[in-house]
């Protein structure tokens, strides 16, 4: 990974992903804020007239964005400007846009870039673009199995004990997955909320993984450990899907609330969103 540096200051990052879809039915998951919740972070879109004027993002309890839209284009390319990461930081503008390929595949690209003449940005834009593939990945399972469905979402991050690795250890331990290759069925042992489905993805670098359910309904998980601040954490990101959905994350949010409570420190349910 590199940000892209030119003459006139401005430093850029860009990633794309391949999907399934018409650009009209990419474009519903990417630039609406059902299509976003989808696969993302609970996401609104602010109208005026009609129009969309900012795009606002819920990453959790005081971890929420506003950023107001500057070019809408559909089903072809909207933009965005960010705040900026800390105060004296320079706005960061967003791109993102739909390319029609042929047999039915699109290419969703965004570009991240923002004006500066040090490379004291560098990093916050090379992590910006470390993180899209894992929520691209998550797109592509809901436009390729449940494109246009209902979304609900429960998430959760939680301390642990040790070293990013060994909490890595202890999650995948406890859910039955040390040692699972993508492309195997998995279900999780006794004492786990119900959980099964089949491994996406896995990877150990950074240490995540990514699960197509189908229990406890039809839908995703990403699962992850992370150092936070200097604190080892565990992610835990469900994405339900259909007309149950909803219904799904109120049955099991206590239940994978007290599970996540008895294996380590007090979580916090960072976001809990539906979308229609």
């Amino acid at each position: 990974m590199s940000v892209k540096k030119e003459a006139s200051g401005r430093r850029s990052v860009q990633v794309e992903v391949e999907v399934p879809g018409t650009p009209e039915e990419v474009w519903q998951a990417i630039a609406t804020g059902p299509g976003i919740s989808s696969w993302f972070v609970p996401t609104e879109f602010e109208e005026r007239d009609g129009k969309p004027v900012a795009v606002k993002l819920n990453f959790g309890p005081g971890m929420e964005s506003s950023s107001p839209v500057t070019t809408w284009d559909p089903p072809r390319r909207f933009t965005a400007e960010s705040p900026g990461w800390m105060p004296g930081s320079p706005i960061v503008a967003d791109e993102w846009s739909v390319e029609a390929r042929g047999g039915g595949i699109c290419v969703v690209r965004v570009v991240h870039s923002l004006f500066a003449d040090t490379d004291d940005w560098d990093n916050q834009l090379e992590g910006t673009e470390s993180g899209w593939p894992g929520y691209f990945r998550i797109l592509k399972i809901y436009l390729t199995h449940f494109r246009g469905q209902r979304s609900a979402m429960m998430q959760w991050m939680a301390p642990a004990a040790g070293t990013e690795a060994e909490a890595w250890e202890t999650l995948t331990a406890a859910l039955g997955l040390k040692g699972v290759s993508a492309g195997e069925r998995w279900t999780a042992p006794a004492g786990v909320p119900s959980l099964s489905g089949v491994v996406e993805h896995v990877s150990q670098s950074p240490y995540n993984a990514l699960l197509r359910l189908d229990k406890p309904g039809p839908g995703a998980a990403a699962l992850g450990a992370v150092n936070f601040g200097g604190q080892s954490m565990v992610t835990l990101s469900f994405y339900l899907y259909g007309d149950q959905a909803a219904a799904t994350v109120a049955r099991e949010t206590p239940l994978w609330q007290a599970w996540i409570e008895e294996r380590f420190a007090t979580p916090s349910e960072t976001s809990k969103s539906e979308s229609e």
